[in-house]
């Protein structure tokens, strides 16, 4: 019986350690996730499966112009116009703290992310105006955008700015159907968590995402 019960116990051992070491990997390194939404179309199709890099929230590393981020959701996503504060167009998130983040954050438990592109850096002046993204007033070159879309912002939002430090400004590819930091504001880099690595699934178009 005791033999019994020892191995029994060692194989619960094995589970928890093997349960942690997964968990810490998620969190540190990287993820498979599933696209749930269209707001990157064409670049990114739902139902699609992607490996996301989380080793740039590891070492607090800033993503660049163009990456594919993820980021938690906001805590306030639309504002009106007496609201938007371009002078600090950070968006506002809940503070968590102790087991509610370890729940939310580490087991993602209750969590939304969203995906977006990184289209400007801290200390940039972005201006949204004739349809088109301007970067210090040069007009942004976005090849991964459809033919004949503009961007827009519809109703409160942010159209010129500075972007803060330590923060990004990121859109959605598919502009008419993404809520995104026109709306909402820029993405402190404590928020951001991963970048998209590779698309795995469907095989046909395994490889970086661009």
């Amino acid at each position: 019986m005791k033999e019994k019960t020892k191995e029994i116990l060692e194989w619960v051992y094995c589970i928890v350690i093997a349960l942690v070491l997964a968990m810490l990997f998620r969190y540190f390194i990287g993820t498979p996730t599933i696209v749930k939404q269209e707001s990157m179309y064409p670049t990114l199709v739902q139902d699609e499966r992607l490996w996301l890099n989380r080793w740039g929230r590891t070492t607090k590393t800033l993503p660049k112009r163009g990456e594919i981020i993820t980021f938690e959701e906001p805590a306030k996503i639309t504002y009106t116009e007496s609201e938007i504060d371009e002078n600090n167009p950070v968006a506002k998130y809940d503070e968590k703290t102790g087991f509610r983040w370890f729940v939310n954050n580490f087991l993602e438990i209750g969590k939304r992310s969203y995906i977006k592109r990184v289209i400007a850096l801290p200390g940039e002046h972005v201006q949204i105006r004739n349809g088109k993204v301007y970067i210090n007033d040069e007009e942004l070159e976005e090849p991964y955008l459809q033919d004949g879309i503009v961007t827009d912002v519809i109703g409160a939002g942010y159209n010129d700015f500075i972007v803060p430090e330590n923060c990004v400004f990121a859109m959605g590819d598919n502009r008419n159907h993404s809520t995104d930091c026109r709306s909402f504001g820029c993405i402190p880099l404590e928020k951001i968590e991963s970048t998209v690595a590779i698309r795995i699934w469907p095989l046909n178009k395994w490889g970086k995402v661009e």
